[in-house]
């Protein structure tokens, strides 16, 4: 079996669209959305370029597995269509599939704390605990914003800006994430919020940040890239928790 044989053989199409619904659902729990804006993806295709998407305006309360729409990022034509998706959507979600393949799973959203820390002067994260520690040395901090996110240039921007990358900190916008599967990028977005959400409450004392030093950051870092499972098993376990309140995402 060939690499993008085997590649295929593991895009299993209905259970991505499982996984990124619970995605959806979750993100409305913990908050992480805003309105009936922001857009999660996830790709069907070993190129990357056939994915998953949320429909246009739909509350991530309310998604379910069925009703996401599967767009091409090679389709010219995806705007025009009846259902067709929500303009941002396109232009940073098909740009960053037509751009970067291994980016499997695209989460792109407004949270609270990570989205005030972006509206800072410096929205870097210094690492003053774990959770901070997780993004030391491994977050691009996109400064450039040059327009509105459904301009097709901005979409480009972004996807050149995300690549080697998994976490995008959008000053003056918000956050994107990617991971090899909705698990991981989702994995990666929680500690993201909670990350600034320390830090919001560490400043708000008004008293000085205890920042690690490199080493220590380093260290922590290496330690993070130890517990890439606890991910998947921390989603499977929200979707178990999903189950047992609504388990409708699934239809």
């Amino acid at each position: 079996m060939t690499a993008d044989e085997s590649t295929a053989a593991d895009l299993d199409e209905d259970q991505i669209r499982v996984d990124l619904a619970a995605a959806f659902r979750l993100a409305a729990r913990m908050d992480l959305h805003e309105s009936v804006a922001n857009h999660f993806s996830a790709t069907v295709s070993p190129d990357g370029k056939r994915f998953l998407c949320n429909p246009r305006w739909r509350h991530f309360a309310l998604v379910k597995a069925s009703e996401l729409l599967l767009l091409d990022a090679d389709d010219p034509t995806t705007m025009d269509r009846p259902d067709a998706p929500d303009a941002s959507a396109w232009c940073i979600h098909g740009a960053i599939h037509a751009r970067i393949p291994t980016a499997r799973a695209v989460l792109h959203c407004h949270p609270p704390y990570a989205t005030a820390v972006c509206g800072l002067a410096d929205p870097t994260i210094p690492p003053i605990d774990q959770a901070t520690a997780r993004f030391w040395g491994r977050t691009v901090y996109d400064m450039e914003i040059s327009g509105p996110p459904d301009d097709p240039v901005e979409g480009t921007r972004v996807a050149e800006a995300m690549v080697g990358n998994t976490v995008m900190m959008m000053g003056n916008h918000g956050v994107t994430v990617v991971g090899e599967t909705v698990a991981h990028a989702f994995e990666e977005l929680y500690y993201l919020e909670r990350a600034c959400r320390n830090v919001v409450l560490a400043l708000s004392s008004g008293r000085p940040l205890r920042v690690m030093d490199d080493a220590l950051a380093a260290s922590v870092v290496r330690m993070w890239s130890r517990f890439t499972d606890q991910g998947v098993a921390h989603f499977n376990e929200q979707k178990a928790l999903l189950d047992l309140e609504d388990s409708s995402y699934r239809d």
